[in-house]
């Protein structure tokens, strides 16, 4: 193995791992953008993402060449002379050409390359014999592993040609535009071929046709000129060549491209890198170079809780449950005599019972979808102005999108994050109890007073018993008794104006606390609905802007 052909394989196994790297690069943009950006970018890319692939995965050994023209350039004669055989008719009858034909050199691989291409059974031909000697001296040999086709004419009449020319050119690996003397400046070629692919200099060639029915001083000018063209029009240093098919030795400089790209083999990657370039280019205007926010500000997600928190109503669940608080500690350290009293008045919110109470408070958070949806959208809305401000317009759009993601089942969620705080009625303070039994003994005291005043009007003072003991049968206790009582009572109200007090005390940092509760579960709940989804678009965001930079920074 020589040299030079050692150095070839180390520059085609080079540029094979760089496109490796850029259709990677490319296949996660696509993975990111998805849903997210332009989705005919998206389509255009993972289409050239399947052909590489495809492509990649047939003959690397062959390179596939097209002869592609306007009518009357001469495509046809040049095939069957670099072919060596009239395989393309040729004539004056436009077009001759309605088919592409295939010419092959080395047919060990070259099948499902051509099925690929789609190039008809019937036009496929092979070559395995030498050829007359070019004008360079290169041997026919040296054009092993070249898949040359020639296309129909591109200004053909017929629809289907054009077709076929837009086909062939999107997966040559080496673009031949030949053009004649009188029509070089073709319009029809320039604006739908040169021109859009005049990023693909380092795989395009310029034949400049038919020199023969120039005088030697014209070619070099039509060179020029035609130089001067494609410069213009952005093909950076064109490789012209030019051919007669009829002069000897009039294809030599072609035939000495051709062999020079085939020993190469880098074509087909070359074609490749500039397409995948030519595509994230695209991708430049969904990136910008300033460096994304990773998340919401503390601020403005502060701003969100406190703005959901309103929408759940938790300042009304406070009161509500410290109303409730105090209703229940009434049972508790409430005077048994006064709760009675109420009773006999038919208060109407004594009937109601705390069970009821907290059902229904629970029963308040079920996602309802009127008002409090409306009250949830108000939360929501601006809610991602700032981190979307410097964002790329779909970005922006597919972070706003991921702030609303969840906006339907907030209300619900809310509503349980709500219920779960909600404390359970039949869990009272261990103080209560005891209120409640030293009340209910001094009931029992006043009770037993009550008895014993009675006794001792009816044996003391009625007489209705004969020799009763003295502690019923003295009417003098009557006054001490009585002062017992109003004591016992006494102590009683005290006690339980004292008891509300404290309730009161406790009931308003018992609601403190279950809205500080409540705004921890909703915070909870803004997290996983809200800020989480917009933390992850904005991640994706930062990747995608990432591999977009890496892949423009490789192209340029």
């Amino acid at each position: 193995m020589t040299t030079t052909t050692t150095a070839t394989q180390e520059r085609g196994s080079g540029a094979e791992s760089g496109l490796a790297a850029r259709l990677e690069g490319l296949r996660r943009l696509v993975d990111l953008g998805s849903g997210r950006i332009d989705p005919g970018l998206l389509a255009d890319a993972a289409a050239l993402l399947e052909r590489a692939e495809q492509r990649l995965g047939l003959s690397g050994e062959h390179t596939v060449v097209t002869l592609a023209g306007g009518t009357g350039s001469g495509k046809s004669s040049l095939f069957n002379a670099i072919c060596g055989l009239k395989l393309s008719p040729v004539g004056m009858r436009r077009p001759m050409t309605s088919k592409a034909h295939a010419c092959v050199w080395g047919l060990d691989g070259a099948g499902p390359l051509l099925d690929w291409l789609g190039v008809d059974k019937r036009y496929r031909y092979a070559r395995a014999g030498s050829l007359e000697t070019g004008g360079s001296g290169a041997s026919s040999g040296s054009l092993q592993g070249l898949v040359l086709i020639d296309l129909p004419d591109h200004d053909s009449i017929a629809e289907m040609h054009r077709a076929e020319v837009d086909r062939f050119v999107s997966v040559a690996d080496l673009l031949v535009w030949v053009v004649d003397p009188q029509k070089y400046a073709d319009a029809a070629l320039h604006r739908d071929y040169i021109v859009p692919y005049a990023r693909h200099a380092d795989v395009t060639v310029i034949v400049l046709n038919q020199i023969d029915r120039l005088q030697p001083e014209e070619v070099g000018e039509c060179v020029s000129d035609l130089r001067r063209l494609l410069e213009a029009e952005g093909l950076a240093d064109p490789r012209i060549v030019t051919t007669s098919a009829v002069a000897e030795g009039g294809i030599a400089d072609l035939r000495d491209v051709l062999v020079e790209t085939i020993a190469a083999r880098r074509a087909r990657v070359e074609r490749l890198m500039v397409d995948v370039d030519r595509l994230v280019e695209r991708f430049a205007g969904y990136a910008t170079a300033a460096e994304p926010p990773s998340t919401i500000g503390e601020r403005r997600a502060a701003e969100l809780v406190d703005a959901l928190t309103d929408a759940a109503g938790v300042s009304a669940v406070a009161e509500a449950m410290e109303s409730a608080y105090e209703l229940r500690a009434e049972d508790y350290v409430g005077w048994p005599i006064s709760r009675l009293t109420a009773r006999l008045r038919s208060d109407p919110l004594r009937k109601m019972r705390l069970t009821e109470l907290r059902e229904e408070l629970r029963g308040a958070f079920t996602g309802p979808v009127g008002a409090q949806q409306g009250d949830v959208d108000t939360a929501l809305h601006g809610v991602t102005d700032e981190v979307t401000a410097g964002l790329p317009e779909d970005w922006a759009r597919a972070v706003r999108a991921a702030s609303r993601s969840h906006a339907a089942d907030l209300p619900e969620a809310l509503g349980d994050s709500l219920k779960d705080v909600l404390p359970e009625f039949n869990q009272v303070p261990r103080w209560w109890w005891l209120i409640k039994t030293w009340q209910y003994f001094l009931l029992l005291v006043s009770v037993v007073s009550l008895v014993w005043i009675a006794l001792l009007v009816a044996c003391g003072v009625a007489g209705v018993w004969d020799d009763p003991p003295a502690l019923i049968g003295e009417a003098g206790l009557i006054p001490y008794v009585a002062v017992l009582l109003g004591c016992v009572l006494g102590m009683g109200a005290l006690t339980a104006s004292a008891c509300r007090n404290v309730v009161a005390l406790s009931s308003a940092r018992h609601g403190e606390r279950m809205e500080e509760q409540m705004r921890a579960r909703i915070a909870e709940v803004a997290e996983e609905r809200v800020l989480y989804p917009v933390a992850d678009e904005l991640r994706a965001y930062a990747r995608f802007r990432d591999e977009a930079n890496a892949l423009l920074h490789r192209s340029s």
